[in-house]
């Protein structure tokens, strides 16, 4: 029996040359855990839950730089506002509802098919790409 590694976010960060501060960490933390895109505000809250002293503009520092260094992507789903996900968790899409606002992943779409026919057909070769879904989730329709 293999024993499982687990994890290091603090090594995570000093790969890509950040220090390891309280925030950056526990922030790293939450992502990981976390199923959704978050929000800079749902990161202030939870920091101050955690009872570490942050401002707005360090979080958004933060996040800014994990999405320079290639730790996160930022994602606008039409709200007026960034969210932010690891990039780790691979290439998936959203289902957004236009109601009630809930977020879903959802990664069983083809969209790999897509990207080899344009890059065959119009001679383009895509480097990323962002696609989400908007509408009504079951729950807000009954």
């Amino acid at each position: 029996m293999t024993a499982k590694l687990l994890h290091d976010c603090k090594t995570e960060l000093n790969d890509v040359s950040l220090r390891a501060t309280p925030a950056r960490l526990m922030l790293l933390k939450l992502l990981e855990k976390t199923d959704k895109p978050l929000d800079v505000q749902t990161m202030i809250d939870y920091l101050s839950e955690k009872d570490i002293a942050t401002d707005p503009a360090t979080v958004f520092r933060i996040v800014q730089m994990f999405t320079e260094k290639g730790l996160t992507r930022q994602i606008q789903l039409q709200e007026g506002k960034f969210r932010y996900e690891l990039l780790s968790k691979g290439d998936h899409h959203h289902l957004v509802c236009t109601t009630c606002g809930e977020i879903q992943d959802i990664s069983d779409c083809n969209i790999d098919v897509l990207e080899n026919h344009i890059e065959k057909k119009k001679n383009f070769k895509v480097t990323s790409h962002s696609l989400e879904f908007f509408g009504i989730c079951a729950n807000c329709q009954k």
